[in-house]
């Protein structure tokens, strides 16, 4: 990579972004302010998981541009408010990088990538003077998502099981406490049982190193994959899921998991 040519490109879309929210700019680009951004921006994000998730590089090196146009979006409206630009911005990322790796660019000596990212959090956790291990987790992300990062946080920390099988033994306690819940007929209980089998799911993937967001989402893709297929084959002959068997319907589904 050209580096040289690549802060000229960079310098000229943060030119581009400057005369698009100048008075000559454009009308939707002005009126956008941090908020308004904020959907689009999210959506730009999952645009990117989606691309990556399909190994679709063109569109991955689309979309991660579309992000760096957000962010220096984002830091526009921030100078223009005079509250910081994008000089602070890579100052401040530059530094932190640098700061929270001392095995690499200080003398700090580490043996394992799980040691990085203990200390990591916690630099991160006396830099931001924050009281509990588990804060700065955005109570906004998915809900799986946000458990298998409180679960990490509390890992880091040392709270973790020794061994998968305990964590096989407490999702195995959990499935049990549910269908009992379920037999009493308590729905409260259900309720919250369902929750823990749930947290304990995410806690088995985390443990294994795999993020239950994404093979949640793969297997929601699988589903409809193969419910399409259900659609496709009685479409066919005429028919509709609800004028059909759950048997015929079941049969289609195999075949499908079998192609698949």
């Amino acid at each position: 990579m050209n580096k040289q040519n690549t802060a000229e490109k960079f310098i000229e879309l943060l030119e581009i972004v400057e005369k698009l929210r100048g008075p000559d700019g454009c009308p939707w680009d002005k009126e956008q302010t941090h908020a308004s951004l904020l959907p689009y921006f999210l959506e730009e994000a999952y645009e990117v998981i989606e691309s990556v998730e399909e190994k679709d590089w063109n569109t991955f090196e689309e979309e991660l541009g579309d992000i760096i146009l957000h962010v220096i979006l984002q830091s526009q409206i921030a100078m223009e408010d005079k509250k910081f630009n994008m000089s602070d911005i890579l100052k401040t990322v530059n530094e932190k990088l640098i700061r929270r790796h001392p095995h690499v660019f200080g003398d700090k000596k580490i043996d394992a990538a799980i040691e990085a990212k203990q200390n990591w959090e916690l630099s991160k956790h006396k830099e931001k003077n924050r009281k509990s291990r588990l804060d700065g987790v955005p109570p906004t992300l998915p809900a799986l998502t946000r458990a298998q990062r409180l679960q990490q946080k509390a890992a880091y920390a040392g709270f973790d099981w020794e061994q998968v099988d305990d964590i096989w033994s407490k999702l195995d306690e959990e499935i049990e406490e549910l269908k009992s819940a379920h037999k009493n007929g308590n729905m409260d209980n259900v309720k919250e049982e369902i929750g823990d089998v749930l947290f304990s799911v995410v806690n088995l993937a985390r443990y294994m190193d795999i993020p239950a967001e994404d093979m949640l989402r793969a297997t929601n893709k699988k589903f409809i994959s193969r419910f399409q297929k259900i659609e496709e084959v009685l479409e066919k002959k005429g028919k509709k899921p609800e004028d059909s068997t759950l048997k015929e319907m079941d049969e289609i589904w195999d075949m499908a998991k079998e192609e698949s």
